[in-house]
């Protein structure tokens, strides 16, 4: 009874918590720019617990974390450096500043708005935002289904109100205050996730009698279906690492491309931000990706207690942490949910911006004031969520398929759509928009064929992980051949759309010390 208290008294003052943020920050989610960006004003902690928090889900927790590091032992940890090298740190450093100065010049607040404006084209806005709202649901589906599992081994509370609850609760502070209260929200959810995460890989290698003991039963375990050579989960790269590598390519290289990562960088306030942000969000990823795979890479240490044909990969880190404490326990349900609800809160806040802005606004609805969009992006997030909560549902009940699989349908996808375009739109004035067309048409073609006829892929393309990452490799090859082979765009266009990048800007001498100074001075 008393363990039943404590988790119900933590659930109640963190949804608290949450809550009273939402309605505290409605004040600056009165017009556009406020409700999707924040008014550009976020700083760089801010801005970089609000990335690595909409980075990292239940999905890489619970459904990534076990999977892959059961598959690969130990190896699986290369996964988060990747997410931390590759998909945060030459993320920010690459993408942060450019993307910062170019939309603000071009006043868009989503990337479709960005295609449209970038390449002169609103069917390119319009279908980017199509793909965007499609692709995002399965995603959303697994975050659901990755908290269930937890919720079920602590609270033994029925999957379907977990859902609702959850859904409720993260739509009521983002419906209140917008981008704003999502980033304060991110920000105490990530402090959380950094927290739980030490804990829960201490208490976890604790109780196989410390890391030097768990390495090394690690290194006891055979599995001749995956490999014949001794050791091989205890090793550097495991039993396989090609399909590892692919793994690190979409899980990092991903969010290269993802809506609701990207316009994390719309909203920040200054450069200096950019590289301060660079680093935090860095450090973030390398403690909660890294530890998540870390974590997961003993899992095959509990397969005296896993049935992964019978109940399948999400239910290994659960069957880990089962035996915790009841206080860690209640940890663990806290850090998923803070993690599953700050990237809900993202994707249903990209989904609902990009459709009223990019798609309603203009095309279906003439005319819209600032205080109509709000509205109307406050509307579509309810309708968003519940959306999502259903087929979140109908796949639980119906077991379609693993959180892994649906989330790799999604970023290969979205990923593969729009890394190539984003990209070369910011970097290269000869990017042309039937470039941007045959990524955006290749990706999504290929991702549905991997759904609906993954027979005719070779054998290595027939999982989302791998297929994904072939997207968005090959998008990063077919734009500028593309390019290179179609009409240039409008000379005078394009240089007035690069010009924002020589704009001289007076800044004080705390912030530059560059070549200008005097000889008195020097």
């Amino acid at each position: 009874m008393l363990d039943m208290t404590i988790k119900l008294t933590m659930l109640v003052l963190f949804f608290g918590v949450m809550v009273g943020i939402g309605i505290h920050c409605r004040r600056h989610a009165t017009d556009v720019n406020g409700f999707v960006l924040g008014g550009r004003s976020v700083g760089p902690w801010l801005t970089a617990f609000a990335y690595g928090t909409s980075y990292f889900s239940a999905v890489v927790f619970v459904g990534y974390a076990g999977q892959f590091g059961w598959k690969y032992g130990i190896a699986a940890t290369w996964a988060g450096i990747g997410n931390a090298i590759l998909g945060s740190l030459l993320a920010w450093a690459v993408l942060g500043r450019r993307t910062r100065v170019m939309t603000q010049h071009l006043d868009s607040a989503t990337m479709p708005e960005f295609f449209g404006q970038r390449f002169g084209s609103k069917s390119l806005k319009i279908a980017a935002s199509v793909v965007i709202f499609i692709f995002l649901i399965p995603y959303t589906a697994s975050l659901y289904n990755g908290l269930s599992r937890l919720f079920g081994m602590a609270f033994n509370i029925d999957y379907t109100i977990c859902v609702i609850v959850m859904a409720v609760l993260t739509g009521v502070y983002v419906i209140a205050g917008g981008y704003m209260a999502t980033a304060i929200n991110d920000f105490i959810q990530g402090l959380i996730m950094i927290f739980g995460i030490i804990a829960i890989v201490a208490a976890v290698l604790g109780s196989q009698g410390g890391f030097m003991a768990a390495l090394e039963g690690l290194a006891q375990v055979t599995d001749e279906s995956v490999s014949t050579a001794p050791g091989v989960f205890a090793s550097f790269f495991g039993p396989d690492p090609l399909n590892l590598l692919g793994v690190v390519l979409l899980t990092s290289m991903g969010t290269w491309g993802l809506p609701q990562m990207v316009q994390k960088f719309y909203a920040i306030k200054s450069e200096a931000a950019v590289h301060k942000g660079m680093i935090i969000s860095t450090v973030f990823a390398l403690l909660v990706a890294g530890g998540c795979y870390f974590l997961g890479g003993f899992g095959r240490l509990f397969s005296d207690q896993v049935d992964v044909a019978a109940n399948g990969y999400d239910s290994i880190i659960p069957t880990m942490l089962s035996g915790l404490p009841s206080i860690l326990i209640a940890v663990v349900v806290i850090l998923v949910l803070s993690a599953s609800m700050s990237t809900l809160s993202s994707l249903v806040l990209a989904s609902s911006s990009t459709l009223t802005l990019d798609l309603l606004k203009g095309n279906i609805i003439k005319k819209m004031d600032d205080k109509k969009q709000v509205r109307i992006m406050r509307c579509l997030i309810v309708v968003f969520i519940a959306i999502s909560v259903v087929l979140a549902i109908i796949q639980y009940k119906s077991s379609v398929t693993f959180i892994a699989q649906l989330m790799g349908i999604s970023w290969g996808a979205l990923a593969g759509a729009f890394l190539a375009p984003f990209l070369f739109g910011l970097y290269w004035k000869r990017t042309t928009k039937i470039a941007c067309w045959t990524s955006f048409v290749f990706s999504t073609v290929v991702m549905l064929t991997d759904i609906l006829a993954p027979q005719i892929f070779p054998a290595i393309l027939r999982s989302p992980i791998n297929c994904g990452a072939f997207c968005m490799l090959a998008g990063v090859v077919l734009v500028p051949l593309v390019s290179l082979v179609t009409r240039p765009p409008e000379k005078e266009r394009v240089e007035e759309i690069f010009a924002c990048y020589q704009r001289t800007v007076t800044v004080p001498v705390t912030d530059s010390i560059g070549a200008g100074q005097s000889g008195a001075e020097k």
